[in-house]
């Protein structure tokens, strides 16, 4: 092999995507001087160097070409110091812009016009166009046309998307697609358009529009979708059951396209030499072909708006038609490598799309298994289809969390029906509507009927409950085995022991899912943005308090955001769904979830207009696996008030307890602090309302008295949750705060090891990730402090007794023996009391309650109390003494903010009278539920 080939073989493509796949790896990005240096390094010893050390030369340059591409994709989103700005923008509307109920999504090129922000000259911007409901004036938003120049006002925001198991990474997607920003058109009156459309995109809008008139039913979208990948016609429910019949490969323009009308073309330059054989003379007739397939896949590419797929395969094809233009014979495996270092080298941020890796995978399977030159056709087409499905199945699996069971057979049927029949009937319709208007109807109709013969059988596959398998998130080690699995099965008849090649695919197929003990509940806090959705898991058992919101514009947190994360976290059956209450941010996703998770009990409050929904009553308990489940609001007959009628529910385990408040607001919690302080106190708390001003009393806090503290609002949300100041009162009370918002999905197991907390950004630290922005490119220090990051965040499990013991509640443990419980509530205890004994003559309360403060038996005592006699706090409007066992002065009792509990009527239930409960009988004392003698 000549140093020239050598250079782009095989070893080199694969180093050079090893390289950038590192980088890719990276929690922050290198200094771009250290980048600048090592791209040098490798350039020259790729070229200069010759043996195996040419690979480290390839392998350096894709590491630093990625790092500077990815440095300049996100060095060109917008500041930080400029999210949410207001500003006029001027430039072209790219693409097609999607139309939807409430809205219109298009992207926007800026202009580089000197007189705007240098950061946004030229910014590529993801924006969408709300109808004003308040306006008497209709909405301009669908005079927006591809390739039309517009003049908007908009408001703007870095981009940032939500961050859980199994879900969707917005903000890898926006660095791949070198997005700068996300936000909406601010004032209607301000828009204006500057030019009419011009351009590939506002053709492709006008053919089609007449595909649309030409085409009637449902088929015309397809149609659109095969001859332009206009895929905007395209529901939900469609690309559902697309993916249950593993065609969604099929049904937009992909690589498979372009190559067809190459291959035409080539055949139609290649005929037209031999009919006109005076052309040989000027051009050869094999590279007559090739230009002509070349030109051909570059002008469909651009009929399909340039999409990723279209282009690598454009690049490809480019790569065959250089070699045979320079007379030189590449073996396939070349032409793939020389393939895969064009792509890599013109954009190595490919890397991050699934279909680069799929298109690449299936060809280089199919190259491996199967002969060159079959003389058997329909074998050889069978045995592709065996050969794609198991060769890219753990790809599948890990890029998708799914696997289609019915693809094989959908396969079989789609790909020589629509790839020879529906597809080229398409494009024909297209090409002569280029011609003359009005031309292309008649192939397009014929399309949209060949399109309907094998749609009924796709229906039927697709609904089929074993259709789509989904699959939880697989450790990394799994896919590694999973293809060396593939490859041994795949190996020609003889190989010994290939049936056991099967036990290599049960890591990546049933993965562990880490259930908790008997005893033990895991919690995971996911991150839908301004709602909540929190999963709760026993060791056998799966509940799933409320779904997220869904909103009229159509995003739908529970299809998008819920349902993946419980396939992704290996959520089999849901076994309970409580709607906390019904606003739109709660139990917006239910419809959803339910259609993948049928459960078969659903909690809500009474008059929250749930369907089939049973009423969540304080008192209402049930024990799964060893964990207590208690609803403590709201009580019986008491009205639907929204967000105060929301169900509260408890959970207690050995090791702890949890509390899931929903929207309750000052009102409900001082009634429960009043009412059953006795059950609030827990290790781990949902912050009422995400966070609101109007929750989070001091009184709440204290009688919960958490060591964590969680927290499910949006990044940037406009109603400012969580407000700071209810975050500082929790952090006062010595509560860590954790927010969604910031650490993505949430996950904490209580157990024996104690509390183990886990956020999703940290889980999976990505130099893209939008929240350390910080560390992206700060220099050496923040990249070393940033790569030797800590492990995975925990608590101390709790102390065990002793002789020299007593239960501390400023701890929650077991510890050296304290006066009291108040050291980390009070705000004159010094810093060194936060985290071990108190000091009772700097923080406590009088000596002579000393053993109502601590709860405890007495000193020596390790007995956990029932209750926390410190749950109290101050502020309150008025004091109710306590009883005289507990020995305290009235000012003792007003300073811990001591209160009765007790019963209270259900009559003539409102939000005031929730505040001035009528007079307690009988008063019971707040520090041991005795009945009161003061």
């Amino acid at each position: 092999m000549t140093g020239g080939s050598a250079a782009l073989g095989v070893g080199t493509a694969t180093t050079l995507v090893a390289g950038a796949l590192a980088c890719l790896r990276l929690p922050a990005l290198p200094p771009s001087a250290l980048l600048a240096l090592l791209l040098a390094a490798g350039a020259a010893g790729w070229w200069r160097i010759r043996g195996r050390w040419r690979w480290v030369g390839a392998a350096l340059t894709g590491f630093a070409l990625c790092g500077l591409h990815a440095m300049a994709s996100l060095g060109g989103q917008l500041p930080a110091a400029h999210e949410r700005g207001d500003f006029t923008v001027t430039g072209r509307v790219t693409g097609l812009p999607e139309d939807e109920a409430r809205r219109t999504r298009f992207q926007f090129r800026v202009d580089r016009d000197p007189a705007l922000p240098e950061f946004l000259r030229g910014a590529r911007l993801r924006l969408s166009w709300y109808d004003n409901e308040w306006s008497k004036e209709p909405s301009r938003r669908h005079e927006l046309r591809p390739g039309a120049h517009w003049q908007l006002q908009v408001r703007l925001r870095a981009p940032r998307g939500l961050r859980n198991p199994g879900g969707f990474d917005a903000e890898r997607h926006a660095m791949a697609a070198r997005l700068a920003a996300t936000g909406y058109v601010r004032e209607q009156a301000e828009a204006r358009q500057l030019a009419a459309a011009r351009g590939i995109d506002a053709w492709r809008d006008r053919i089609a529009a007449r595909i649309t008139a030409s085409v009637p039913g449902e088929a015309s979208r397809y149609v659109r979708a095969l001859a332009l990948g206009d895929t905007r016609g395209l529901a939900d429910q469609d690309w559902e059951l697309l993916r249950a019949n593993g065609l969604t490969h099929l049904i937009a323009i992909s690589g498979f396209h372009v190559g067809m009308v190459a291959g035409f073309l080539a055949m139609l330059g290649a005929g037209l030499w031999r009919a006109l054989p005076m052309l040989c003379s000027f051009v050869p007739r094999p590279q007559a072909a090739a230009a002509a397939a070349f030109l051909g896949a570059l002008g469909y590419a651009a009929v399909a708006g340039f999409a990723l797929p279209t282009v690598r395969t454009v690049l490809m094809i480019a790569v065959a038609v250089a070699a045979r233009l320079s007379r030189r014979r590449l073996r396939i495996p070349e032409s793939l490598a020389l393939a895969a270092i064009a792509i890599v080298l013109v954009d190595p941020l490919v890397l991050l799309s699934a279909g680069f890796w799929l298109s690449f995978a299936g060809v280089a399977w199919l190259l491996w298994c199967l002969p060159r030159a079959g003389r058997r056709p329909l074998r050889d087409f069978l045995s592709s289809q065996w050969v794609a499905t198991l060769g890219l199945l753990p790809l599948s699996a890990i890029l998708f969390g799914q696997a289609s069971l019915a693809g094989p057979v959908a396969n079989l049927v789609a790909i020589p029906w629509w790839s020879l029949v529906v597809v080229p009937l398409s494009l024909v319709g297209t090409a002569l509507e280029g011609l003359h208007a009005g031309w292309g109807g008649g192939a397009w109709r014929l399309a949209a009927a060949a399109f309907d013969l094998s749609w009924p059988l796709f229906g039927k596959l697709g609904s089929s409950p074993l259709a789509l398998w989904w699959l939880s998130e697989a450790r990394g080690f799994a896919l590694p085995l999973a293809l060396f699995a593939a490859f041994w099965l795949l190996l020609p008849g003889g190989i010994p022991g290939r049936p056991l090649a099967l036990l290599l695919w049960l890591p990546l197929l049933w993965p562990d899912r880490q259930l908790p003990r008997h005893g033990e509940v895991e919690l995971v806090v996911l991150d839908v943005g301004q709602g909540t959705s929190v999963l709760v898991r026993t060791a056998g058992h799966a509940l799933l308090y409320d779904m997220g919101p869904a909103v009229r514009d159509g995003y739908d947190a529970g299809e998008r955001a819920v349902v993946p994360a419980l396939h992704a976290l290996g959520v089999r059956r849901v076994d309970a769904m409580v709607a906390s209450h019904g606003d739109a941010d709660h139990a917006g996703g239910l419809a959803a979830v339910l259609r993948r998770f049928p459960a078969p009990r659903l909690l809500a409050p009474e008059g929250a207009g749930i369907d089939g929904a049973a009423a969540c009553l304080a008192g209402e308990a049930w024990q799964r696996d060893g964990v207590r489940f208690r609803f403590l609001h709201p009580p019986l007959h008491f009205p639907y008030l929204r967000n105060e009628a929301s169900c509260v529910l408890r959970i207690e385990t050995a090791h702890g307890a949890v509390l899931l408040p929903g929207d309750i607001g000052e009102a409900v919690e001082e009634r429960l602090v009043g009412r059953i302080p006795e059950e609030l106190p827990a290790e781990v708390v949902l912050v009422p309302h995400h966070g609101s001003r109007h929750s989070s009393t001091p009184g709440f806090i204290a009688a919960a008295a958490p060591r964590l503290a969680m927290v499910s609002a949006g990044h940037g949300s406009r109603f400012g949750h969580p407000d700071p100041a209810v975050v500082a009162r929790w952090r006062a009370a010595g509560t860590r705060v954790l927010d969604t918002a910031g650490g993505g999905a949430l996950r904490v197991r209580m157990g024996a090891a104690g509390i183990v907390v886990e956020q999703e950004r940290a889980r999976r630290r990505r130099f893209w990730d939008a929240t350390r922005a910080a560390t992206r490119s700060a220099g050496v220090a923040a990249f070393l402090g940033a790569v030797s990051y800590g492990p995975l965040e925990s608590t101390a499990g709790l102390a065990g007794p002793g002789s020299d013991t007593c239960w501390n509640w400023s701890r929650r443990a077991a510890g050296p023996c304290c006066p009291c419980c108040c050291c980390r509530r009070w705000p004159w205890r010094s810093s060194s009391n936060a985290s071990g004994p108190c000091d009772a003559a700097r923080c406590c309360p009088p000596a002579s309650a000393a053993k109502c403060a601590t709860g405890s038996a007495g000193a020596g005592s390790s007995t956990r109390p029932t209750s926390n006699p410190c749950a109290a706090t101050p502020r309150w409007a008025h004091c109710w003494p306590a009883c005289s066992t507990c020995a305290t002065t009235r000012a003792t009792r007003c300073a811990s903010g001591s209160r009765t509990s007790a019963a209270t009527s259900h009559t003539a239930w409102s939000a005031t009278s929730m505040r001035s409960a009528p007079s307690p009988a009988p008063a019971r004392c707040w520090a041991c539920s005795a009945p009161s003698s003061a």
